[in-house]
This record gives C-alpha cells, sequence and structure tokens, in this order.
C-alpha cells in the first residue's frame, strides 16, 4: 500500500489543502534559489499550521549538516530529505544527532545507482531524475532491476503526476512524491492535490 508525499508546499492555502486531504508527508523545499524554495521563518509557520497528523519533510541539497540538525530539532521540519551530493557519513551524523528520520535522494542513472546505497543508515531512499524538482521521469523500468533487500523503503519522484500515477503505483513504491503534478500555473491546485490522493488510496484499494 503506497504512502503519497505532497511537495514543494509554501503558502498557507497549501497547507489548507493538504491538511482537508491529508497525504501521508508534506514538503517544503528549503533550497536557495529553487522555485518552490521558503524561508526557514515561513517553513516554521507553515508547519505550526500544519496538521500534527502530518510530518514535514525539509528538503536540502548540499546544506551544512548544523543547519539541517537545527530544523529538526526545533521541530521545523519532522524528516530531513537529502537532495545533493551527501555522503552516507553524513546521513549516520544527523541520524545520531538528532534521532529524526532521513530521506536520501538517489539520481537515478541505472540500477547501480540505487544499489551502492543498499544497507544505508537512510530510513528512507528516493529515486528521481537529477537533482529534483524538474518535473521530468526518469526511465522506470530500471526499477525492476532492483531488489528490496536491504534496500530502505523507497520513495519514487520526478514528473508523476494524475495521468501517470497508476504506473507509478504499479511500480509499489513506499510512496510517491508530487510536487509539480498537482500545480496549475506553478501554483498549487487543491483539486488536483485530492483528486492525486484518492487515486493513491483507490489504487491501494483495488489493489488488495
Amino acid at each position: 500500500m503506497s504512502k503519497i508525499k505532497i511537495c514543494g508546499l509554501k503558502t498557507f492555502e497549501d497547507i489548507d489543502a493538504v491538511n482537508s486531504y491529508m497525504p501521508d508527508y508534506a514538503g517544503f523545499v528549503l533550497v536557495p534559489g529553487r522555485t518552490r524554495d521558503i524561508s526557514h521563518e515561513h517553513a516554521a509557520a507553515l508547519k505550526k499550521r500544519l496538521s500534527k497528523d502530518i510530518p514535514a519533510v525539509g528538503v536540502f541539497v548540499n546544506e551544512r549538516r548544523d543547519v539541517i540538525a537545527g530544523l529538526l530539532e526545533r521541530g521545523v521540519i519532522d524528516m530531513a530529505q537529502l537532495h545533493g551530493q551527501e555522503t552516507e557519513a553524513d546521513v549516520r551524523w544527523l541520524k545520531e544527532r538528532t534521532g529524526k528520520p532521513v530521506v536520501k535522494a538517489v539520481s537515478v542513472k541505472s540500477a547501480d545507482d540505487v544499489e551502492r546505497w543498499r544497507h544505508s543508515a537512510a530510513d528512507f531512499l528516493l529515486a528521481d531524475n537529477g537533482a529534483g524538482g524538474s518535473g521530468q521521469t526518469f526511465d522506470w523500468s530500471l526499477m525492476f532491476d532492483i531488489t528490496s533487500d536491504g534496500l530502505p523503503p523507497l520513495f519514487l519522484a520526478g514528473g508523476i503526476n494524475i495521468n501517470n500515477l497508476e504506473a507509478a503505483l504499479a511500480l509499489k513504491p513506499y510512496a510517491v512524491d508530487i510536487s509539480g503534478g498537482v500545480e496549475t500555473d506553478g501554483h498549487k491546485n487543491p483539486a488536483l492535490i485530492r483528486d492525486v490522493i484518492n487515486k493513491v488510496r483507490r489504487f491501494d484499494n483495488d489493489d488488495r
């Protein structure tokens, strides 16, 4: 039964939408210069409005690990998603320092890109195309070459939308991660958020 993360939340209206439809995770992009980037202060304000039943995931690219740890320890975010060239040592340091879950994103060009994170201390891996946020899918057929033994649970990201969501779910990832796929003209669309969440839940029910 796959879970769903709605990422790139920026406004209080975005928070109200996810509170209404209850995805499993909500994502804040904390990467200066990115389209969906928000400040740490704004993330803290959004987190206060977010349902306590939805974990907030902070997305980072090569951020200083003490900065990430501080946000985790202050409760601005509940999980860290590392989307840069962070190492296994960085993952272990954050987990030992904070005790909070860590997601390591992997740019998938071949099955070997995921394979090298087998037995990682990361709580989850996230398979994506490039550095994330591109809105482009990678070759999902590569996922058939990856066995789950010893592999952290896998988020599937990159260009997922209402039209290809069933194909993504058919790969049985731990979760799907959607951002641009629930936007209209660069803004989160509550109706699309509702529709993709409902589709994930229905797919799970139909698949049993």
